[in-house]
């Protein structure tokens, strides 16, 4: 498996990117078209997040809020600035889409942990950092058990999990998976949050 995971699993995310850019090419120009329309720019939301061993790179994703302030400036909780537009992309993972150019760069996989934010990386316990022994991917282990629905302490375990299980079967299973997950539109939100609720650190976490 350690070719696996050094070799074998970027040449799987290279193969199916380009038999899928047929599909996805046209849908992320539509989907862009689209956004400009209704939400303005900029179309793309842009974010530091941590890869590889901690390692920083910008992730991109359609934006999905609006850019609506209180009065001091500061921006609106996450519930109040979605958008209908927003609600549709997230919960069709259309959102998600612009990370394929993060996977053709080798910044991301198909598959692994998502990429938080580095504000967390020193709340993590060891145990919990070690889901960036692999690169983050678009989907994953906890997307598919659970995803947002998840608090942080399960969707720490499923990552860990998946790093001490990574191969092939395993990564196709979660892709198979991810496409009905798509499909019935299942965790798609924390309950009670818009998205999901801020990690604060340590076990027990109830975060999203």
């Amino acid at each position: 498996m350690e070719f696996y995971s050094r070799t074998g699993k970027r040449l799987l995310d290279i193969v199916l990117l380009v038999l899928g850019l047929v599909v996805l090419l046209p849908a992320i120009i539509i989907i862009t078209i689209v956004v400009l329309v209704c939400l303005g720019r900029p179309v793309f939301f842009r974010q530091v997040r941590p890869g590889y061993g901690g390692r920083p790179f910008t992730i991109y994703k359609f934006r999905t809020m609006s850019e609506n302030r209180d009065q001091a400036g500061n921006l609106l909780p996450d519930a109040a600035r979605m958008t209908s537009l927003g609600r549709i992309l997230r919960s069709l993972s259309l959102d998600e889409l612009p990370e394929i150019f993060n996977v053709l760069k080798g910044e991301m996989s198909l598959v692994g942990p998502r990429p938080l934010l580095m504000k967390y990386l020193d709340l993590y316990t060891p145990e919990q950092s070690r889901r960036h022994e692999v690169k983050p991917g678009i989907t994953g282990w906890t997307q598919i058990n659970g995803r947002n629905a998840l608090t942080w302490e399960q969707k720490f375990a499923f990552d860990v999990w998946y790093v001490d299980h990574l191969c092939l079967w395993l990564d196709l299973k979660i892709m198979v998976l991810t496409l009905w997950k798509i499909l019935i539109r299942e965790g798609i939100s924390h309950p009670g949050q818009a998205t999901m609720e801020e990690f604060k650190g340590g076990r027990g976490n109830n975060g999203p």
